[in-house]
């Protein structure tokens, strides 16, 4: 069932639940404090719950309690550190105090991909459901945030059989996370959908209790949170549903892109003409390297595994070529870019060699610092190989970028990386790339060649400023 908070009509009744700690609210905990664990715990202390993270690396939670934000999120910093102040939030190693502290435990650790195939690695979920479950005491609710295979929250639940007595009556429960890098601290505290997955009236009580400071700011704020109330698969499906169709349509434009490219044609133009049908939309639809991060790539190939898994992987065969598009931009950049050069391409792909090319971006989308998978490091590593000499500059990711791809030579700005290059790649639309001069560059680099690979440059005053400008699915 959906449930709209707030909402003018009579809300279906939900049972008023008692905290197993006794407290006026659930107490919450978040096991793991990466992006996810860490963005929650600190929204939920803003919301004015009391908070515990948890985490095994003790010099992230060293880092946490001193309030430093161990990643790049836009307002994160400031919310920390006030909640710190505050007593609502703190954070921990100690797994028998968080057992202890909390009433519904949130599972938030990493579930990548698996060394040996395209499935999800759930050994993190293993391990941190194990020992929270080893250590409980009294009644809790175990839920999911992790992005995670299809069934998984039953298998949670046996393993919480397994280690919990069955008199302590610890439950499960799975709500999936929608989280945007770059908006997280809205996407927490305003979601545009909360989703459960519950079994007991007991756990959609404590759920719907350990979202009411979401529902209350809302009501505030004159907005509705639509709760969709449902079972442990359909509730895991979502999320992986959620990224399999944004995944597609972004592949989509990017295949027009390919189209667009052999025919003449301007996906730009394409894209704003069809995004105008509302059963489209316009969002997702601009063309350019494509997608990367630490979801969606992951999370498709996941996917296709599950569903295979589960005889139905006819059904998902179209994901395979989504992700194929997707990795083909990146070799685009790369040939497009020997082309500007004058470089033809052999069997094993162009010499660069004896080139300068300074590449503006390395993390997978702006307002971040993430490079996992990150398409314009990629492009950026694909350069090097072929020779060239690859200057980067990144508003945020370099550190994270220097340690992933060391042999990248790494500029303090857009001027250092452009001095004297052949040719230059926006491979990331930060705003200080989408505002730069092109005069004023033009004038530092050895040849006026730039690929804009995210389609987010106004190309015709880069022209106008006398330089040759590409593209992707641009004529």
């Amino acid at each position: 069932m959906t449930i709209p908070y707030p909402n003018t009509q009579p809300m279906p009744a939900i049972a008023a639940v008692t905290p197993p700690s006794g407290a006026s609210r659930p107490r919450v905990t978040f096991l793991g404090t990466g992006y996810l664990g860490a963005t929650y715990a600190i929204c939920y202390a803003e919301l004015g719950y009391e908070v515990l993270g948890y985490d095994v690396d003790a010099d992230k939670i060293a880092k946490l309690n001193a309030g430093e934000v161990p990643i790049h999120e836009p307002g994160l910093d400031e919310l920390l550190r006030r909640n710190l102040a505050a007593g609502r939030l703190r954070f921990s190693t100690d797994i028998a105090e968080t057992a202890d502290f909390g009433d519904v435990h949130f599972i938030c650790v990493g579930t990548p991909q698996r060394a040996d195939g395209m499935g999800a690695d759930l050994s993190y979920v293993e391990a941190s459901v194990t020992s929270l479950a080893q250590h409980l005491t009294r009644k809790a609710l175990i839920v999911g945030k992790s992005t995670v295979p299809v069934g998984t929250a039953e298998w949670v639940e046996q393993l919480v059989g397994k280690h919990t007595p069955a008199d302590l009556g610890v439950e499960v429960a799975w709500s999936p996370e929608f989280l945007q890098e770059g908006f997280a601290v809205d996407d927490v505290l305003r979601p545009n959908r909360i989703v459960v997955g519950v079994k007991s009236e007991w756990a959609n009580g404590m759920l719907y209790a350990a979202h009411k400071g979401l529902f209350d700011l809302a009501a505030t704020e004159d907005r509705e949170v639509p709760m969709v109330v449902t079972d442990f698969a359909t509730a895991e499906l979502v999320k992986v549903a959620a990224n399999a169709f944004l995944a597609t349509k972004i592949s989509f434009i990017n295949a027009m892109a390919e189209v667009c490219e052999a025919a003449g044609g301007d996906v730009t133009q394409l894209a704003r003409a069809i995004g105008y049908d509302p059963r489209i939309g316009n969002r997702f639809l601009q063309a350019g390297l494509g997608f990367g991060g630490a979801c969606l790539p992951k999370d498709i190939r996941a996917f296709q595994a599950r569903a295979q898994e589960l005889g139905a992987g006819e059904a998902l065969r179209f994901l395979h070529e989504v992700d194929l598009i997707n990795l083909r931009r990146r070799t685009r950049v790369l040939h497009l870019a020997a082309e500007l050069l004058g470089r033809r391409s052999g069997p094993a792909g162009p010499d660069l060699s004896g080139t300068r090319i300074a590449v503006l971006g390395a993390t997978f989308k702006p307002n971040t610092d993430d490079v996992r998978d990150a398409p314009a490091l990629a492009v950026a590593a694909l350069l090097h190989k072929a020779g060239a000499d690859v200057h980067v500059y990144d508003p945020q990711g370099m550190e994270n970028a220097r340690r992933a791809v060391p042999e990248l030579t790494y500029e303090p700005g857009i001027n250092e990386a452009v001095t004297d290059a052949d040719l230059v790649c926006v491979l990331t639309e930060w705003a200080d790339f989408r505002n730069a001069d092109p005069s004023v560059l033009g004038d530092l680099v050895a040849g006026r060649r730039v690929i804009d690979a995210r389609n987010c440059l106004e190309g015709a005053l880069w022209t106008q400023a006398g330089w040759e400008y590409r593209g992707l699915g641009r004529p």
